[in-house]
């Protein structure tokens, strides 16, 4: 297998700079005969690494330890699905998965080259030249098929524990399809730069691929949440993380971008923004994968530290002194067609919504990178933490928030005072009631934590946008359902199904705010920590929780100890919940498995902390409000995207058959059959 997965990486690199070099040449020559072995080139070069990825993936089923990166990231007990896992879970097998999955974008993008053979040939050399970089690390400076020198050990050194959960079979997966399908869109707008493309069509082009991996990364960004959630055992789903924040950012731009390209596509404006927006959704992509890999920060998410940095570093500075160089001499063909005529309009909301994103995209950037750039100044390593990053964030996110709710009732190019009475009425008194609603249930954020206030506004704003939304498909509904005789109901499901990318995207703003109400419970998060012997309590909030007994376990893979916990609500049991702390044998390194009972009113979090000198377990119990609500917005995103991926319905007219007739001689008449 190594000598098999050496030589198609060798192989794929010979293909990708030949689809590189030669394509260039067509392009440059018009040579279309030239062009089509450039993209075959291409095809063939996804054949060769597949067969690289292939030989890798075997390598770790079969538990060949003569490859060192086997050796370093799977072991004999390890379960089959982690060690298919093996692909991803360490340096050199990740950019090996990279290369594989942009090398399939690529294939998949040559196949369709009749959608625009010209543009797609321009896009092809793009994604050939990516290709070259990231082959190029994993031929000479992170080589998968690395033999072990010396004697080749019995057993490996087993999977970081971390990563054996089941999500994280498919968390990397969808967090590396959002990063590497980025460079799909990023190779169409330089194209289009490039050849000077006129009109908007580049933009249709590529509007399914960048939502499709705008998805992807979500996907993959709320797994990964998930996964903290559940194998960290601190309670929280978000930490502000530097490869947290890595895999946001853009996420970040790529939200500006989807929702500006409207703009162009509708008005001619903003071309210049949509594509400096792209080009740094990629270029962010790319500096995230930097980041994880170059030891630049530290962080639990991170991989080793390598000298693979400088490669990255160089690469960056390639790609923007290119982008800058053909945005300099063409700059005069992204010349704007319309102007902001009001900031009473549509255009106007879609304007603040990148200015609010991309603020919260440099935010996050500098506190991000202050500790290195500090360092680097001072001498001294000043550590930014979650505070910072909630103080400046938040705010934002109220705004956007606000704008969510508000884009949707505004006209383009102008909104009239009546229309704003009369779609601004309903949504803003039913959250005035919500707010005093909250009130009586017991919230006062005037007695409260900033933090409670920001729940209050989160909440009260979250279902300002539900309205809005709900009045947007009622209104279309009924008009549809009063003309053809239906119910509401089937008139929302017409109605969105003849405009699928705006009713999908209200879908999306619906899991967003939903998203929003999951994170405003935090504010009213409960812990407690106490050792507990066998028929010892303790309580938190209306739970009561009993130690019914500990166990031990031992298998090949692992030891564990767990507590059996019962757990009361007004005097009644309701559940029994296991949480438990494993040792791997293979590294001699602790993972904690999390007991949750969740619910949509709030999730009991039991972590077993370990024994205590008395052999009594100690256990570590949250008590988090609404955190449910976050996984279920999820969904509601997904399904919002995949609505709007589905082409609108098209109306089908049917001509009723005429009868024409014609005068004969004697007065007869002659139809259409005669």
């Amino acid at each position: 297998m190594p000598q098999i997965g050496s030589f198609s990486l060798l192989l794929a690199l010979a293909l990708a700079v030949y689809s590189f070099l030669i394509g260039a040449l067509a392009l440059y020559r018009k040579d279309e005969l030239l062009s089509e072995t450039a993209r075959r080139a291409g095809i063939a070069c996804w054949v060769a690494v597949v067969a690289a990825a292939a030989a890798l993936v075997v390598a770790a089923l079969g538990n060949d330890f003569s490859l060192a990166y086997i050796m370093h990231h799977s072991n004999r007990a390890l379960p089959t699905p982690y060690k298919f896992a093996a692909l991803w879970s360490g340096q050199e097998g990740s950019l090996l998965f990279w290369a594989l999955l942009l090398s399939t974008y690529g294939f998949v993008l040559r196949v369709r080259h009749k959608v625009d053979v010209q543009l797609t040939a321009y896009a092809s050399v793009v994604i050939a030249a990516v290709q070259v970089f990231f082959l190029m690390l994993v031929n000479f400076a992170a080589h998968p098929f690395a033999i072990v020198t010396g004697t080749i050990p019995a057993d490996g050194n087993g999977l970081n524990p971390l990563l054996q959960y089941p999500e994280m079979v498919i968390h990397p997966p969808m967090l590396y399809l959002g990063y590497v399908g980025v460079t799909v869109p990023f190779a169409f707008a330089l194209s289009a730069l490039i050849m000077k493309y006129p009109g908007e069509k580049w933009i249709q082009i590529t509007r399914r691929w960048t939502m499709v991996t705008w998805l992807f990364l979500t996907c993959g960004i709320f797994l990964g949440m998930h996964w903290a959630y559940s194998v960290l055992g601190w309670g929280g789903y978000w930490g502000w993380d530097p490869v947290e924040n890595a895999s946001l950012l853009p996420w970040l731009t790529g939200t500006a971008f989807l929702h500006s390209v409207m703009m162009q596509e509708k008005r001619g404006m903003m071309k210049m923004w949509n594509m400096w927006l792209i080009f740094t959704t990629f270029f962010l992509a790319i500096f995230g994968t930097f980041l994880t890999r170059s030891g630049v920060v530290s962080s639990v998410h991170a991989f080793a530290q390598s000298g693979i940095g400088i490669w990255f570093v160089w690469f960056l500075a390639l790609t923007a002194a290119t982008c800058i160089a053909f945005f300099v001499m063409n700059y005069k063909h992204l010349k704007t067609e319309n102007h902001l005529e009001s900031l009473v309009s549509r255009e106007s909301s879609f304007l603040f919504n990148n200015l609010l994103l991309l603020v919260s995209c440099f935010a996050v950037l500098w506190g991000t990178l202050f500790p290195v750039i500090s360092e680097a100044v001072t001498g001294s390593k000043v550590t930014v933490g979650a505070p910072f990053f909630n103080r400046v964030n938040v705010p934002i996110g109220m705004f956007l928030l606000l704008l969510t709710g508000i884009g949707p009732l505004l006209a383009w190019r102008k909104s009239s005072l009546d229309a704003l009475r009369r779609n601004f009425l309903i949504p803003t008194v039913i959250t005035f009631v919500t707010i005093l609603v909250l009130i009586a249930m017991g919230m006062r954020p005037w007695q409260e934590e900033v933090s409670g206030l920001y729940s209050l506004m989160g909440v009260a704003l979250s279902v300002f946008v539900i309205a809005t939304v709900a009045s947007e498909f009622y209104r279309g509904g009924r008009v549809i359902s009063s003309k053809q005789h239906t119910n509401v109901f089937a008139g929302m499901v017409q109605l969105t199904r003849r405009n699928t990318r705006r009713y999908g995207g209200y879908i999306v703003h619906l899991g967003v705010v939903i998203i929003v109400i999951g994170f405003c419970g935090s504010a009213f998060n409960q812990d407690k920590e106490q050792e507990l012997a066998n028929g010892q309590s303790m309580s938190i909030g209306s739970y009561t929780l009993t130690s019914r007994l500990s166990t031990q376990d031992d298998n090949p893979n692992y030891e564990s100890e767990a507590a059996v916990v019962d757990i009361y609500k007004n005097g009644r049991q309701i559940d029994t919940l296991y949480p438990e702390r494993r040792v791997y044998h293979a590294t001699n390194q602790p993972a904690t498995m999390v007991a949750n009972r969740s619910t949509l009113r709030e999730d009991l979090y039991v972590v077993y902390a370990g024994s205590s000198e008395t052999g009594h377990p100690i256990l570590k119990v949250h008590l988090n409000p609404l955190v449910i609500w976050i996984w279920i917005g999820v969904w509601f995103i997904i399904a919002g995207t995949g609505i709007a991926l589905v082409p609108n319905m098209q109306t089908v007219r049917v001509m009723a058959p005429v009868r024409v007739t014609e005068a004969l001689p004697g007065g007869r008449t002659a139809g259409a059959g005669d």
